[in-house]
């Protein structure tokens, strides 16, 4: 092998593995912010214990955030990561059920909402799914009507704060908009 062709190699190799280390980077940001996932009120989760089909239950979370379980009664489900929930509903079975094993799976992600109304196509609650700007929830609303006033649009976020936002800026990248749960896109 010659020194020319070895250094190629190792050149190649390197870029290669710088690659890889990149996308590998995105995926790992990608996995953080479905581990970070925090249970909402009208989520359906699974609550599953390991050779106790009694005691395994697929359940709404109730409108108060809490579930109801055989033998330990109402758990706090809202705010809590699936884990979090696994861990609670453990510690509790503990004194009930030999050596209980829980695991918790999120069925339907209904929970987190934003809104969109006024001069939209189609007004109403949609679901909130990771990193949803202005521009993509008009979108799932059919987008604007005729005379939408399209440089006065408000996002009202759910902590009563206000902000606007002009849909050509939108449109064309100038301002970018993310929404949290509760928010609420007006079209005037």
């Amino acid at each position: 092998m010659t020194k020319g062709f070895a250094y190629w190699m190792i050149s190649a190799a390197l870029l290669a593995s710088a690659g890889c280390a990149h996308h590998s980077g995105v995926q790992d940001d990608q996995v953080q912010q479905i581990s970070e996932y925090r249970l909402s009120r009208e989520d359906v989760v699974e609550v599953s214990v390991w050779k106790e089909a009694d005691l395994s239950r697929t359940i709404p979370i109730r409108p108060d955030g809490k579930i109801t379980l055989p033998l330990i009664g109402d758990v706090q489900a809202e705010g809590l990561k699936p884990t979090e929930l696994e861990q609670n509903v453990q510690k509790q079975l503990a004194g009930l059920v030999r050596d209980p094993h829980v695991t918790v799976i999120v069925h339907d992600v209904n929970g987190a909402r934003v809104y969109v109304t006024g001069m939209v196509t189609h007004s109403g609650a949609f679901p909130l799914r990771s990193n949803m700007n202005v521009l993509q929830a008009l979108a799932l609303a059919g987008g604007l009507q005729e005379f939408a006033d399209r440089g006065e649009i408000a996002v009202v976020r759910a902590d009563g704060k206000k902000v606007s936002v002009d849909y050509d800026d939108l449109v064309n990248g100038k301002s970018r908009v993310s929404l949290a749960a509760g928010d609420t896109v007006v079209v005037p």
